[in-house]
């Protein structure tokens, strides 16, 4: 995987801060002094090169990315094993919060994703290597930098993996629109959990939802009966945040 261009000042000040190897920044000329000189500093305590260059190779370089007068390119992100998500919950003393996303191809719905995670204590985020989106730029920008916060995983196989995780004492919970029990009214959440997140249109796949452990769906009361997968998810992830509150 070659490296990435990551845009925006607030994507660039995250990936600074949080350890992220950056090669260099590109900063406009006549970008604003109070959205590039925090990075300016940071960068420099970190030895990174800058330059300063014309507004329009930015935008070559970040094609259709609002990247308000900064551009980095960075090492090619780095993705955790499911061990180390599983160790960043035992490091915390919490039981595992995991999400797992059967094929989420919009990145921006994946970025919404991680920046929800993070706010809710998900210890990581797996995803399958083919028909899924990848951490990009796009995402990175749409995480609003949980991106570099929140450990995501990929698999080669997405079954698999809630074998592993069901085999950890995990309980792998699936969204899908046709359960017959409500969120709400189930207590599946209260421990070891693995939430699964479908796909945008088709939801889970037949044999991702066979391996479930118990299938839930979210109460529904419009006309138009689905959600944004993102919308979906962080429901979801709330509603688990909840009850961990709850017991303290």
């Amino acid at each position: 995987m070659e490296e990435e261009i990551i845009a925006g000042k607030h994507s660039v000040t995250e990936a600074l801060r949080s350890g992220r190897t950056i090669n260099k920044i590109w900063i406009a000329e006549n970008a604003q002094k109070h959205l590039t000189q925090p990075i300016i500093f940071e960068a420099k305590k970190l030895g990174v090169v800058i330059q300063q260059v014309d507004k329009r190779k930015l935008d070559q370089m970040a094609p259709g990315m609002q990247h308000q007068g900064v551009v980095a390119q960075a090492a090619p992100y780095a993705y955790a094993e499911v061990e180390d998500i599983l160790q960043v919950a035992e490091a915390k003393g919490e039981a595992p919060f995991i999400l797992l996303l059967d094929e989420i191809e919009d990145p921006h719905n994946l970025g919404s994703i991680l920046r929800t995670a993070d706010c809710t204590g998900v210890h990581g985020v797996i995803v399958p290597k083919r028909r899924s989106a990848q951490v990009t730029a796009t995402v990175s920008k749409t995480s609003a930098g949980a991106a570099e916060y929140v450990p995501v995983a990929r698999v080669t196989n997405l079954g698999q993996t809630i074998e592993e995780l069901k085999e950890r004492g995990i309980w792998v919970v699936g969204t899908d629109v046709s359960a017959s029990s409500e969120m709400y009214d189930t207590n599946v959440f209260d421990g070891p959990v693995a939430v699964v997140i479908g796909n945008e249109g088709k939801g889970m796949g037949r044999l991702i939802r066979e391996k479930c452990d118990v299938l839930v769906k979210l109460p529904m009361k419009g006309q138009i009966n689905s959600l944004n997968a993102s919308v979906a998810a962080g429901v979801v992830m709330y509603e688990v945040l909840r009850r961990r509150r709850t017991q303290g």
